[in-house]
């Protein structure tokens, strides 16, 4: 049987990365958090204050929360931080080499019973436990962003993972407060299976001339009642995060359909990555969005 899990690793202070920890340190876990750049943790505590103060304000927490939450996250810049951890999430940039190198060099590092998720939106959660000494002890656990607010965690076993283990994960998720949701190991999974392919149909749309930038995005709005239209939520997102997603499910399915948008690629080689990076299909540097098309 695996381990109780009472403190929970998290590789990477990016968006996801300070939600999981943030949700984590809320439900009363210790929590550590890994990133190579201090700065980038820096940023993440911050985010997670802001967070808390924001779900205050709403009344979603009390304000005597937020202290002892705070108090539980600790951060560092190296892997053998999770030499007593019981769980360690992967949130890492979505690279299936650079995962698979954290893995590698994390699993020495690690207690022999401990578990490990990765939060990997499309890539083969088999492929990934192969480059692990615990297979069985491997498991997907996709958040949805942004975390703290996001009801769903898409859980995906591996070829390998244990029942013990997918039972333990599954049960965790409820206590951080989502719905879980099983998905077979394909590429992307449920949701981004779904979702990326509109999105990059979406930027054929504006392509191939058919709409404007706000013209496509209102008409998804107001036409299929989407809280933000495609574009937007592509900015939101990450545009290399999408191409990522895109590349899994053409290389991974070897269906045309699934090829990314040429005007895709053209962004993400320009380096406008969405808000991140303050320009994708908007410009974010002024108060107000502006279409970049």
């Amino acid at each position: 049987m695996t381990i109780d899990i009472k403190q929970i690793g998290v590789i990477g202070a990016g968006q996801m990365g300070s939600g999981i920890a943030h949700i984590s340190a809320l439900a009363g876990y210790d929590v550590i958090l890994m990133d190579i750049s201090k700065d980038q943790l820096d940023k993440a505590m911050t985010v997670i204050e802001n967070g808390l103060a924001r779900q205050v304000k709403r009344e979603k927490i009390a304000e005597s929360d937020v202290a002892p939450t705070l108090k539980r996250i600790k951060t560092g810049d190296t892997l053998s931080l999770f030499k007593s951890s019981d769980l360690v999430i992967e949130a890492a940039t979505e690279d299936e080499e650079l995962k698979k190198d954290i893995l590698r060099e994390l699993c020495p590092l690690m207690k022999k019973d401990a578990i490990i998720a990765s939060n990997t939106s499309s890539i083969s959660i088999t492929r990934l436990a192969s480059q692990t000494d615990r297979p069985e002890d491997f498991v997907g656990m996709h958040f949805m962003n942004p975390v703290p607010s996001m009801k769903l965690v898409e859980l995906i076993r591996g070829i390998a993972t244990g029942e013990d283990t997918f039972k333990k994960i599954n049960d965790l998720a409820v206590k951080l407060g989502k719905i879980p949701v099983n998905a077979e190991d394909f590429p992307a999974f449920i949701v981004n299976r779904i979702l990326l392919p509109m999105i990059n149909e979406a930027v054929y749309t504006l392509y191939e001339g058919v709409g404007s930038v706000d013209a496509i995005d209102s008409a998804m709005k107001l036409g299929t009642n989407h809280p933000m239209g495609p574009l937007e939520l592509a900015d939101f997102i990450g545009l290399d995060t999408c191409l990522a997603v895109m590349n899994v499910l053409h290389e991974g399915l070897a269906d045309t359909k699934y090829r990314p948008c040429p005007l895709l690629v053209k962004y993400v080689e320009a380096g406008w990555l969405g808000r991140k990076t303050e320009r994708g299909f908007y410009d974010y540097s002024g108060e107000v969005p502006v279409p970049t098309r």
